[in-house]
Protein backbone atom coordinates (compact mmCIF):
# COMPACT_ATOMS: atom_id res chain seq x y z
CA UNK A 1 0.00 0.00 0.00
CA UNK A 2 1.56 2.94 -1.08
CA UNK A 3 1.10 6.25 1.02
CA UNK A 4 0.63 9.66 -0.73
CA UNK A 5 2.54 12.93 1.14
CA UNK A 6 1.34 15.66 -0.27
CA UNK A 7 -1.74 15.16 -3.13
CA UNK A 8 -3.29 13.41 -0.69
CA UNK A 9 -6.21 10.97 -1.17
CA UNK A 10 -5.56 9.65 2.12
CA UNK A 11 -6.69 13.05 3.26
CA UNK A 12 -3.01 12.78 5.32
CA UNK A 13 -4.32 16.15 7.51
CA UNK A 14 -7.64 14.91 8.65
CA UNK A 15 -8.84 14.00 12.24
CA UNK A 16 -8.79 10.65 13.61
CA UNK A 17 -9.47 8.79 16.75
CA UNK A 18 -6.43 9.53 17.99
CA UNK A 19 -6.98 13.25 17.58
CA UNK A 20 -9.74 13.38 19.10
CA UNK A 21 -8.65 11.00 21.70
CA UNK A 22 -5.55 13.39 22.19
CA UNK A 23 -8.03 16.72 22.44
CA UNK A 24 -10.29 14.65 25.63
CA UNK A 25 -7.52 13.91 27.14
CA UNK A 26 -6.47 17.49 27.15
CA UNK A 27 -9.81 18.84 28.25
CA UNK A 28 -10.14 16.34 31.44
CA UNK A 29 -5.97 17.39 31.86
CA UNK A 30 -6.80 21.02 32.51
CA UNK A 31 -10.35 20.72 34.21
CA UNK A 32 -11.75 24.01 35.08
CA UNK A 33 -9.25 26.10 33.46
CA UNK A 34 -10.57 25.85 30.34
CA UNK A 35 -13.63 27.32 32.07
CA UNK A 36 -12.19 30.73 31.26
CA UNK A 37 -13.28 29.66 27.51
CA UNK A 38 -16.73 30.42 28.56
CA UNK A 39 -18.77 32.63 26.27
CA UNK A 40 -15.62 33.76 24.88
CA UNK A 41 -14.56 34.40 20.86
CA UNK A 42 -11.36 33.11 19.84
CA UNK A 43 -9.44 34.11 16.68
CA UNK A 44 -6.60 31.68 15.65
CA UNK A 45 -4.44 32.22 12.54
CA UNK A 46 -2.32 29.54 11.16
CA UNK A 47 -5.89 27.28 11.65
CA UNK A 48 -4.75 24.84 9.59
CA UNK A 49 -1.13 24.57 10.78
CA UNK A 50 -0.30 21.45 12.79
CA UNK A 51 -0.04 22.90 16.28
CA UNK A 52 -3.24 25.12 15.81
CA UNK A 53 -5.37 22.56 14.87
CA UNK A 54 -4.88 20.42 17.78
CA UNK A 55 -6.06 24.07 19.36
CA UNK A 56 -8.90 23.88 17.50
CA UNK A 57 -10.31 20.45 18.33
CA UNK A 58 -9.12 20.63 22.36
CA UNK A 59 -11.30 23.98 22.01
CA UNK A 60 -14.14 21.55 20.03
CA UNK A 61 -13.87 19.14 22.49
CA UNK A 62 -14.56 21.45 25.20
CA UNK A 63 -17.35 22.65 23.94
CA UNK A 64 -19.33 19.42 23.69
CA UNK A 65 -18.69 19.28 27.20
CA UNK A 66 -20.64 22.97 27.19
CA UNK A 67 -23.00 23.62 24.83
CA UNK A 68 -24.66 27.01 26.06
CA UNK A 69 -21.39 28.44 27.71
CA UNK A 70 -19.40 27.43 23.92
CA UNK A 71 -16.13 29.39 22.75
CA UNK A 72 -16.75 30.88 19.15
CA UNK A 73 -13.81 30.45 17.10
CA UNK A 74 -13.03 32.30 14.12
CA UNK A 75 -10.21 30.00 12.66
CA UNK A 76 -7.94 31.98 9.86
CA UNK A 77 -5.74 30.43 7.28
CA UNK A 78 -4.14 31.51 3.51
CA UNK A 79 -2.83 27.73 3.24
CA UNK A 80 0.94 28.30 1.77
CA UNK A 81 1.32 25.80 4.50
CA UNK A 82 -1.68 24.13 6.80
CA UNK A 83 -4.07 21.89 5.70
CA UNK A 84 -7.86 22.36 5.04
CA UNK A 85 -8.74 18.49 5.82
CA UNK A 86 -7.58 19.47 9.22
CA UNK A 87 -10.43 21.78 9.32
CA UNK A 88 -13.45 19.99 7.55
CA UNK A 89 -14.92 18.33 10.66
CA UNK A 90 -15.09 22.31 12.30
CA UNK A 91 -15.94 24.41 9.61
CA UNK A 92 -16.83 22.46 6.33
CA UNK A 93 -20.16 20.87 5.22
CA UNK A 94 -21.68 19.87 8.10
CA UNK A 95 -19.06 21.39 10.43
CA UNK A 96 -20.12 23.52 14.06
CA UNK A 97 -22.20 26.23 14.22
CA UNK A 98 -19.61 28.29 16.85
CA UNK A 99 -16.90 27.77 14.34
CA UNK A 100 -16.26 29.99 10.74
CA UNK A 101 -13.00 30.12 8.77
CA UNK A 102 -11.64 33.11 6.88
CA UNK A 103 -9.25 32.22 4.22
CA UNK A 104 -7.03 35.36 3.99
CA UNK A 105 -3.30 36.32 4.25
CA UNK A 106 -2.76 37.80 7.80
CA UNK A 107 0.15 39.63 6.67
CA UNK A 108 -3.08 41.85 5.17
CA UNK A 109 -5.38 43.76 6.93
CA UNK A 110 -8.25 41.09 7.64
CA UNK A 111 -11.90 41.47 7.42
CA UNK A 112 -12.73 40.52 11.35
CA UNK A 113 -15.15 42.92 12.65
CA UNK A 114 -16.26 43.15 16.44
CA UNK A 115 -14.71 41.84 19.38
CA UNK A 116 -12.15 38.98 20.00
CA UNK A 117 -11.61 37.92 23.70
CA UNK A 118 -8.50 35.65 22.80
CA UNK A 119 -6.26 35.70 20.37
CA UNK A 120 -3.54 33.13 18.71
CA UNK A 121 -1.87 33.78 15.86
CA UNK A 122 0.24 30.69 15.04
CA UNK A 123 0.40 32.15 11.07
CA UNK A 124 3.88 30.89 9.71
CA UNK A 125 5.93 28.76 7.83
CA UNK A 126 7.77 26.13 9.80
CA UNK A 127 8.58 23.50 7.33
CA UNK A 128 12.46 23.97 6.33
CA UNK A 129 12.22 23.63 2.67
CA UNK A 130 8.80 25.20 2.41
CA UNK A 131 9.77 28.41 4.24
CA UNK A 132 13.65 28.17 2.32
CA UNK A 133 11.47 27.95 -0.96
CA UNK A 134 9.24 30.95 0.01
CA UNK A 135 11.20 33.32 2.44
CA UNK A 136 9.68 36.75 1.63
CA UNK A 137 6.28 35.16 2.68
CA UNK A 138 7.47 33.40 5.74
CA UNK A 139 9.47 36.72 7.08
CA UNK A 140 5.77 38.89 6.16
CA UNK A 141 3.16 36.13 7.92
CA UNK A 142 6.03 36.87 11.29
CA UNK A 143 6.58 40.26 10.79
CA UNK A 144 3.38 42.10 9.01
CA UNK A 145 1.04 39.47 10.46
CA UNK A 146 2.49 40.04 13.91
CA UNK A 147 2.18 43.64 13.59
CA UNK A 148 -1.21 42.91 11.96
CA UNK A 149 -2.35 40.63 14.92
CA UNK A 150 -1.48 42.80 17.69
CA UNK A 151 -3.39 45.56 16.35
CA UNK A 152 -6.08 43.60 15.56
CA UNK A 153 -6.19 42.52 19.69
CA UNK A 154 -6.14 46.16 20.40
CA UNK A 155 -9.14 47.09 18.00
CA UNK A 156 -10.46 43.93 18.96
CA UNK A 157 -10.09 44.54 23.32
CA UNK A 158 -8.46 41.27 23.61
CA UNK A 159 -7.74 40.14 27.08
CA UNK A 160 -5.22 37.76 25.92
CA UNK A 161 -2.96 36.98 22.98
CA UNK A 162 -0.54 34.41 22.47
CA UNK A 163 2.70 34.78 19.70
CA UNK A 164 3.99 31.33 18.55
CA UNK A 165 7.88 31.66 18.30
CA UNK A 166 9.68 29.26 18.04
CA UNK A 167 13.26 27.32 19.62
CA UNK A 168 14.49 28.70 16.65
CA UNK A 169 15.37 31.76 17.96
CA UNK A 170 18.24 29.96 20.35
CA UNK A 171 20.01 29.33 16.98
CA UNK A 172 22.74 26.56 18.31
CA UNK A 173 23.23 26.89 21.67
CA UNK A 174 26.28 27.24 23.53
CA UNK A 175 26.92 23.94 25.37
CA UNK A 176 26.77 26.06 28.85
CA UNK A 177 23.10 27.07 28.03
CA UNK A 178 21.60 23.53 27.06
CA UNK A 179 18.89 23.14 29.00
CA UNK A 180 18.41 26.44 26.96
CA UNK A 181 16.63 29.18 29.50
CA UNK A 182 14.28 31.84 28.07
CA UNK A 183 17.11 34.46 29.22
CA UNK A 184 19.58 33.03 26.71
CA UNK A 185 20.13 35.34 23.86
CA UNK A 186 20.78 33.21 21.16
CA UNK A 187 23.38 32.40 18.56
CA UNK A 188 21.76 32.87 15.06
CA UNK A 189 22.81 33.39 11.69
CA UNK A 190 21.17 36.75 10.20
CA UNK A 191 22.14 35.71 6.61
CA UNK A 192 21.77 32.00 6.51
CA UNK A 193 19.18 29.73 4.71
CA UNK A 194 17.64 29.72 7.87
CA UNK A 195 17.71 33.32 8.66
CA UNK A 196 14.14 34.10 6.95
CA UNK A 197 12.46 32.25 9.98
CA UNK A 198 14.80 32.49 12.67
CA UNK A 199 15.18 36.45 12.28
CA UNK A 200 12.05 37.10 11.17
CA UNK A 201 10.59 35.21 14.27
CA UNK A 202 12.84 36.88 16.41
CA UNK A 203 11.70 40.52 15.21
CA UNK A 204 8.11 39.37 15.78
CA UNK A 205 8.98 39.36 19.46
CA UNK A 206 10.57 42.44 19.45
CA UNK A 207 7.13 43.77 18.22
CA UNK A 208 5.40 41.36 20.69
CA UNK A 209 7.39 42.94 23.86
CA UNK A 210 7.23 46.89 22.52
CA UNK A 211 3.41 46.68 21.73
CA UNK A 212 3.22 45.28 25.49
CA UNK A 213 5.36 48.06 27.19
CA UNK A 214 4.15 50.98 25.15
CA UNK A 215 0.58 50.11 24.45
CA UNK A 216 -0.07 47.54 27.14
CA UNK A 217 -1.09 44.53 24.46
CA UNK A 218 -1.60 42.18 26.64
CA UNK A 219 0.50 39.82 24.51
CA UNK A 220 2.76 36.49 25.52
CA UNK A 221 5.38 34.43 23.08
CA UNK A 222 5.43 30.82 23.12
CA UNK A 223 8.58 29.10 22.22
CA UNK A 224 8.16 25.43 20.86
CA UNK A 225 10.60 22.94 20.97
CA UNK A 226 10.47 20.11 18.64
CA UNK A 227 6.84 19.46 18.51
CA UNK A 228 5.48 16.11 16.60
CA UNK A 229 2.20 14.00 16.03
CA UNK A 230 -0.63 13.45 14.61
CA UNK A 231 -1.49 15.61 11.70
CA UNK A 232 1.58 16.83 10.90
CA UNK A 233 2.13 16.63 6.92
CA UNK A 234 4.53 13.85 5.97
CA UNK A 235 6.09 16.59 3.48
CA UNK A 236 6.82 18.86 6.04
CA UNK A 237 10.50 17.92 5.84
CA UNK A 238 11.34 17.59 9.62
CA UNK A 239 12.73 14.10 10.89
CA UNK A 240 9.77 12.67 12.96
CA UNK A 241 7.19 13.33 9.85
CA UNK A 242 9.80 12.15 7.28
CA UNK A 243 10.46 8.63 9.45
CA UNK A 244 6.74 8.37 10.15
CA UNK A 245 6.34 8.35 5.87
CA UNK A 246 8.82 6.06 5.44
CA UNK A 247 7.70 3.68 8.42
CA UNK A 248 3.89 3.93 6.70
CA UNK A 249 5.48 2.99 2.99
CA UNK A 250 7.41 0.32 4.60
CA UNK A 251 10.75 1.86 3.59
CA UNK A 252 14.16 2.55 4.97
CA UNK A 253 14.19 4.99 7.72
CA UNK A 254 16.78 7.68 5.87
CA UNK A 255 18.89 9.84 8.09
CA UNK A 256 20.48 13.19 6.19
CA UNK A 257 23.15 13.00 8.72
CA UNK A 258 25.46 11.16 10.70
CA UNK A 259 22.29 11.19 13.68
CA UNK A 260 24.50 12.25 16.50
CA UNK A 261 22.61 16.12 16.67
CA UNK A 262 20.04 15.55 19.76
CA UNK A 263 16.45 17.03 20.22
CA UNK A 264 13.89 16.79 23.14
CA UNK A 265 10.87 15.76 21.20
CA UNK A 266 7.58 16.89 22.64
CA UNK A 267 4.08 14.98 21.97
CA UNK A 268 1.56 17.52 20.40
CA UNK A 269 -0.92 16.52 23.27
CA UNK A 270 1.59 18.30 25.90
CA UNK A 271 2.26 21.39 23.48
CA UNK A 272 -1.21 21.87 23.37
CA UNK A 273 -1.71 21.74 26.93
CA UNK A 274 0.92 24.33 27.55
CA UNK A 275 0.08 26.66 24.97
CA UNK A 276 -3.69 26.81 26.49
CA UNK A 277 -1.87 27.71 30.07
CA UNK A 278 0.51 30.45 28.73
CA UNK A 279 -2.68 31.98 27.21
CA UNK A 280 -5.16 31.51 29.92
CA UNK A 281 -2.41 32.04 33.03
CA UNK A 282 0.44 33.60 31.16
CA UNK A 283 1.75 36.85 32.15
CA UNK A 284 1.90 39.59 29.53
CA UNK A 285 4.65 40.51 27.57
CA UNK A 286 6.75 37.29 28.92
CA UNK A 287 8.06 34.42 26.73
CA UNK A 288 7.54 30.66 27.89
CA UNK A 289 9.70 27.80 26.75
CA UNK A 290 7.58 24.40 25.87
CA UNK A 291 8.10 21.13 25.59
CA UNK A 292 9.76 18.19 26.66
CA UNK A 293 12.31 18.52 29.39
CA UNK A 294 12.91 14.77 30.16
CA UNK A 295 15.34 13.51 27.76
CA UNK A 296 17.66 14.67 24.93
CA UNK A 297 16.96 12.13 21.79
CA UNK A 298 19.48 11.50 19.42
CA UNK A 299 18.57 11.70 15.98
CA UNK A 300 19.89 8.03 15.52
CA UNK A 301 18.06 7.35 18.59
CA UNK A 302 14.87 8.41 17.23
CA UNK A 303 15.35 6.48 14.44
CA UNK A 304 15.66 3.26 15.98
CA UNK A 305 12.65 4.25 18.17
CA UNK A 306 10.48 4.30 15.07
CA UNK A 307 11.97 1.27 13.74
CA UNK A 308 11.08 -0.71 16.96
CA UNK A 309 7.21 1.29 16.55
CA UNK A 310 6.63 0.34 13.33
CA UNK A 311 6.60 -3.70 14.22
CA UNK A 312 8.41 -6.45 12.13
CA UNK A 313 9.95 -7.39 9.67
CA UNK A 314 12.50 -4.39 11.07
CA UNK A 315 13.23 -1.74 8.78
CA UNK A 316 16.49 -0.77 7.53
CA UNK A 317 18.28 2.60 9.04
CA UNK A 318 20.38 4.22 6.31
CA UNK A 319 22.55 7.35 7.02
CA UNK A 320 22.91 9.31 3.87
CA UNK A 321 24.00 12.62 2.42
CA UNK A 322 21.34 15.41 1.52
CA UNK A 323 21.64 16.83 -2.21
CA UNK A 324 20.55 20.11 -0.87
CA UNK A 325 24.53 21.51 0.59
CA UNK A 326 22.66 24.01 2.69
CA UNK A 327 20.48 20.73 4.47
CA UNK A 328 22.39 20.73 7.70
CA UNK A 329 23.87 25.00 7.91
CA UNK A 330 22.96 26.14 10.39
CA UNK A 331 20.80 23.34 11.85
CA UNK A 332 21.85 23.05 16.08
CA UNK A 333 23.66 20.41 17.60
CA UNK A 334 21.72 20.25 20.55
CA UNK A 335 17.95 21.29 21.31
CA UNK A 336 16.39 21.07 24.70
CA UNK A 337 14.10 23.57 26.83
CA UNK A 338 14.61 24.88 30.19
CA UNK A 339 10.92 24.48 31.74
CA UNK A 340 10.87 25.92 35.03
CA UNK A 341 8.99 29.49 34.08
CA UNK A 342 6.19 27.25 32.18
CA UNK A 343 6.35 24.99 35.82
CA UNK A 344 6.57 27.62 38.06
CA UNK A 345 3.69 29.47 36.14
CA UNK A 346 0.65 26.54 35.71
CA UNK A 347 2.70 22.88 37.36
CA UNK A 348 3.38 21.89 33.98
CA UNK A 349 4.84 18.51 33.35
CA UNK A 350 5.12 16.88 30.17
CA UNK A 351 3.49 13.30 30.44
CA UNK A 352 3.79 11.14 26.57
CA UNK A 353 7.14 9.47 26.64
CA UNK A 354 8.18 9.50 23.35
CA UNK A 355 7.56 6.06 22.07
CA UNK A 356 4.10 6.24 23.36
CA UNK A 357 4.25 9.73 21.14
CA UNK A 358 5.73 7.68 18.10
CA UNK A 359 2.78 4.74 18.59
CA UNK A 360 0.13 6.70 18.82
CA UNK A 361 1.35 9.21 15.97
CA UNK A 362 1.81 6.24 13.61
CA UNK A 363 -1.51 4.83 15.04
CA UNK A 364 -3.44 7.92 13.59
CA UNK A 365 -1.80 7.92 10.17
CA UNK A 366 -2.62 3.85 9.80
CA UNK A 367 -5.90 4.63 10.77
CA UNK A 368 -6.63 7.23 7.58
CA UNK A 369 -4.50 4.11 5.74
CA UNK A 370 -7.03 2.12 6.50
CA UNK A 371 -10.30 4.45 5.76
CA UNK A 372 -8.39 4.59 2.42
CA UNK A 373 -8.04 1.88 1.28
CA UNK A 374 -11.27 0.63 2.35
CA UNK A 375 -12.85 3.92 0.31
CA UNK A 376 -11.06 2.29 -2.75
CA UNK A 377 -12.03 -0.98 -2.11
CA UNK A 378 -15.92 0.23 -1.70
Amino acid sequence: MRIESRASPLRLGAVTRVIREDAAAVVERLGARLDALAGRRLLVTGAGGFLCSHLLDVVAAWNDQNPADACRVLAVDVFHSGLPERLAHLVGPGGRPEFDLLRADVAKPLDAPGRFDLVVHGASIASPPVYRERPLETIDANVLGTRQMLELARSAGATSMVFLSTSEIYGDPDAAAIPTPETYRGNVSCTGPRACYDESKRLGETLCTTYQRKLGTPVKIVRPFNVYGPGQRLDDGRIVPDLVGAALRREPLVLWSDGRATRAFCYVRDAVRGLLEVLLLGRDGEAYNLGNDQAETSVRELAFAMREVAGPPPLAVRFATHDDADYLTDNPSRRCPDLAKLRALSGYAPEVDLKTGLERTLRSYRELAAEALGGANG
